[in-house]
C-alpha cells in the first residue's frame, strides 16, 4: 500500500462542552464539563489513517513541556509513526467550545512558531519515502513547500474554512493538486471548486457538515455525498480530518470516488460518535463493511 506523509499539526487541546454555544453576553456558566488531550489537523489524520492500516508517518512540533511529552506520548501509544520537532515558544494549546449540536469555537490560547529549526536532510528522506503528501495550512509547513514541489509526488492539502479569498492559503493550493475544504465560510463553494479545477487541480472535495459533502473531479462530474444521520454527537472535533482519511484510504485502494465519498461519511459519522479523535471501532473492515 501506498505510504503518506503528514506535514503538520500536532497540538493539545483543552474542550468544553455546553448544550449551546454562549451568548456574547457577560455571564456565569456554572457546569461546563471537559476534557483534555492531543488535536490537531495532523493527528487527526495520522490516527483515523493508523486505524485503517495506512502506512503513514505524521511530523509535528512540540513544546519541550509536560503538554508536549502527552502527545508523544499518546501518539506512539496508538501506534502512531511521530517524527517531531521542539518549539522553544512551547506546544500550540487550543480552548475548543463545542455545543450538543457539533457547533464549536476555537481559540489558539498559544501557537507554534511560524519557523521551526527543521532538520532538512531528515524531511528530504521522509519525503523520499513516502508516495503521497499531506500539506497542512500551517506555519511552519510553508518552507516544506519548495521541497514538495520537487518531489513530483502527489500533493493534498485541506483548507478548512476557507474563505475563497485569504491569501495565506495561496501557496498550499498552488503546492497541491489534490484539495479538502469545508463550505463553514464559502457560501459559493461551488465557484471556488470549479475554479481550482479550471486551474488543474486533480479532484476537490467540500465538506458540508450535517449537510454531506461535495466533490468536482477535473473532468468536470460532480459527486454529491450525504452525511450518515446520528443519534446523538459526542464531539465533533476531527471530523473533517476523518472524512479526509476515510476518502484517501478509498483512494489509495482503487475504489470509485462514490465509494470514496461514503468511506469518508463513514468515518465522520463514527468520529462525532466519540470524544476521542478517532472511534476504538474504527478499521479497515468495519469501513469496508459499511459501504
Amino acid at each position: 500500500m501506498k505510504k503518506v506523509l503528514i506535514l503538520g499539526g500536532t497540538t493539545y487541546d483543552h474542550i468544553v462542552y455546553l448544550p449551546e454555544l454562549p451568548a456574547a453576553v457577560p455571564q456565569t456558566i456554572h457546569i461546563a464539563p471537559f476534557a483534555e488531550g492531543t488535536g490537531s489537523t495532523g493527528a487527526g489524520k495520522a490516527l483515523n489513517l493508523t486505524k485503517l492500516g495506512v502506512p503513514n508517518t505524521l511530523y509535528g512540533v512540540v513544546g519541550n513541556d509536560g503538554y508536549g511529552k502527552q502527545i508523544v506520548k499518546y501518539l506512539k501509544a496508538q501506534q502512531v509513526r511521530l517524527v517531531y520537532d521542539l518549539d522553544e515558544a512551547g506546544t500550540e494549546r487550543h480552548i475548543n467550545i463545542m455545543d450538543a449540536a457539533g457547533g464549536r469555537i476555537s481559540m489558539f490560547i498559544s501557537q507554534s512558531s511560524a519557523r521551526i529549526k527543521m532538520d532538512m536532510p531528515l524531511m528530504n528522506r521522509l519525503v523520499k519515502a513516502a508516495d503521497i503528501m499531506v500539506l497542512n495550512i500551517i506555519p511552519y509547513c510553508l518552507p516544506l513547500i519548495p521541497l514538495l514541489k520537487k518531489c513530483n509526488k502527489p500533493v493534498w492539502t485541506d483548507l478548512h474554512d476557507y474563505d475563497g479569498v485569504n491569501p495565506y492559503h495561496r501557496p498550499f493550493i498552488d503546492a497541491a493538486q489534490y484539495i479538502h475544504l469545508s463550505s463553514d465560510n464559502l457560501p459559493g463553494y461551488k465557484k471556488v471548486m470549479e475554479a481550482m479545477v479550471a486551474s488543474g487541480k486533480a479532484l476537490v472535495i467540500c465538506t458540508h457538515g450535517k449537510k454531506g459533502a461535495s466533490l468536482l473531479t477535473s473532468g468536470g462530474e460532480w459527486i454529491e455525498q450525504d452525511a450518515i444521520p446520528v443519534k446523538k454527537i459526542a464531539d465533533a472535533n476531527g471530523a473533517g480530518d476523518s472524512f479526509f482519511a476515510g476518502f484517501l484510504y478509498g483512494f489509495i485502494n482503487g475504489h470509485p470516488l462514490k465509494t470514496c465519498m461514503k468511506m469518508g461519511a463513514v468515518c465522520a459519522s463514527l468520529c462525532v460518535r466519540s470524544k476521542e479523535l478517532v472511534s476504538d471501532k474504527l478499521n479497515a473492515a468495519f469501513l469496508l463493511k459499511a459501504v
